[in-house]
């Protein structure tokens, strides 16, 4: 399958991106324009007749073709010409030029005109040195004859494949993404892009990096690194035996005293954005999705090592944030879509929704009774909500910029928020109001853990420092850079 343009993360949740995806996109049109320059001259399709009578199908027929010749060009962030291929709805709207597909007139169609290379440009694009190949004269003549029998729409609902290849993470990009610490505070686990990093809670000490052996780069060399992408959840089991890290379509499972991957899960349609356990340990909940496509919401019961509940469409954007009930048998999702919902466990049930944030909702998190909900959000606020009830209680101005996480202290009422604003504030769920506030800098934080007695609070971000605080004062216990600018240090 030809391969979309992919772009690492959510501008949504990581500012320093925008620059990126600024360059990609100057740089993409660079391209375009190059490629316009290449493109050659060439003969028409081959016309020929299907002798057939029964309906062409879209989902088994038509897409696959789109899905391997146009989508490259035509679907996700890339929609050439404004034309948006993926869906069929899509497809018939057309583009720039108005629409391709004229049903029951396939001779009228753009569509046709354009892959059948009767009319510039052709489509496929066909540059120098491309080993894009057009479409076959069958290929072609389908196309004609399912226009000819009024292009009929999908029968059934099309799952587009997620098939993309993902390159190394340049080693500067390092920003403290997760961060977890062990309920017996013995242990802080932190990720760095594409590593995760494993350190005495108390000394500070580094112990080691958790590395999956199976990657390796084109020399087959090991790259020492846990996931190809950025890892942005990380998770404690309730034993503290095991931690939980979310790549893009994976989930692995490592033992924390060893280092080694004890079990890894896969087919996961985008990045995993979300982690956390129930209190028993019995299941480890995923959220994730493709932005602007889908909030996809997993339930892995870890004993029996399955996926007991997939639900691709639990919101309409990426989650951000999942969270298990005190007693466990409720699960709160949080995304893009502004909504935050919950769930039965482990049916899936969909429960109650809660809507008022103006903006993405990044994390959520129970008060220890379960009878609170709070939810942090891109609006730079808390939200405070009645569960029983199904209301808000009250919004709490908390940030100057994006609350990008939140955590409880175990049990209790009160909870940490960090924001783009380089600050940590705690909280009493109970009156929304300020307890203290801890300085971690001047950059994006993306990250906080804080240990069940509120003893340690852990923040991190684009500055690629962890920073712990005394939970009870405030203060700064230690910082924690990279361990090896610490070990190359003089």
């Amino acid at each position: 399958m030809r391969q979309t343009m992919c772009l690492p993360l959510s501008v949504r949740r990581w500012p320093w991106k925008g620059l990126t995806i600024l360059l990609g996109l100057v740089l993409l049109l660079g391209t375009n324009a190059r490629a316009a320059a290449q493109e050659v001259q060439v003969e028409p399709i081959k016309v020929i007749s299907l002798n057939r009578k029964d309906p062409v199908s879209f989902e088994k027929e038509i897409y696959p073709i789109l899905e391997d010749k146009c989508l490259s060009c035509h679907a996700g962030p890339v929609k050439s010409g404004g034309y948006d291929m993926s869906t069929y709805e899509g497809l018939m709207k057309g583009g720039k030029r108005g629409p391709a597909v004229h049903p029951g007139r396939p001779n009228d169609s753009l569509l046709v005109h354009l892959a059948g290379r009767t009319k510039q440009p052709a489509m496929p694009p066909v540059k120098k040195g491309s080993k894009d190949a057009p479409l076959t004269p069958e290929q072609l003549a389908l196309i004609k004859l399912w226009i000819e029998q009024g292009a009929r729409g999908p029968s059934v609902a099309i799952e587009r494949k997620r098939e993309f290849k993902l390159g190394r993470i340049p080693a500067a990009i390092r920003p403290i993404g997760a961060l977890a610490i062990s309920p017996d505070k013995s242990t802080l686990v932190a990720s760095r892009g594409s590593e995760i990093h494993v350190y005495d809670a108390g000394s500070g000490q580094f112990i080691r990096a958790l590395v999956n052996p199976d990657l390796k780069d084109d020399k087959g060399q090991p790259m020492n690194i846990a996931h190809l992408d950025l890892v942005q959840a990380l998770a404690y089991s309730p034993d503290g035996r095991f931690v939980a890290s979310g790549g893009y379509q994976e989930v692995i499972l490592w033992d924390v005293q060893t280092g080694q991957m004890r079990q890894r899960f896969v087919g996961f349609r985008d990045r995993v954005t979300a982690l956390d356990f129930s209190r028993d340990g019995k299941y480890l909940a995923t959220g994730g999705g493709a932005p602007t496509e889908e909030g996809e919401l997993r339930l892995i019961e870890l004993a029996a090592g399955k996926i007991v509940l997939d639900k691709r469409d639990a919101h309409s954007d990426t989650i951000f944030g999942v969270r298990f009930s005190p007693d466990g048998k409720l699960l709160a999702t949080c995304g893009a879509d502004k909504f935050v919902k919950v769930w039965e466990v482990p049916s899936g049930k969909f429960l109650k929704s809660f809507e008022g944030h103006t903006h993405h909702v990044m994390d959520v998190g129970w008060k220890g009774d379960g009878k609170l909900l709070a939810s942090c959000g891109a609006d730079n606020v808390v939200k405070i909500w009645d569960y029983e009830k199904g209301e808000q209680v009250r919004t709490v101005n908390a940030h100057g910029k994006q609350a990008t996480r939140m955590a409880f202290l175990g049990n209790g009422t009160l909870f940490v928020t960090i924001s783009g604003e380089g600050l940590a504030k705690m909280w009493n769920i109970d009156n929304g109001g300020q307890v203290r506030s801890f300085p971690a800098g001047n950059d994006f934080l993306y990250a906080v853990a804080v240990s069940p007695d509120g003893a340690l609070v852990a923040v991190g971000g684009q500055d690629s420092v962890i920073r712990i605080f005394n939970g009870q004062n405030a203060q700064l216990i230690k910082e924690l850079r990279p361990p090896d600018l610490v070990a190359s240090s003089p």
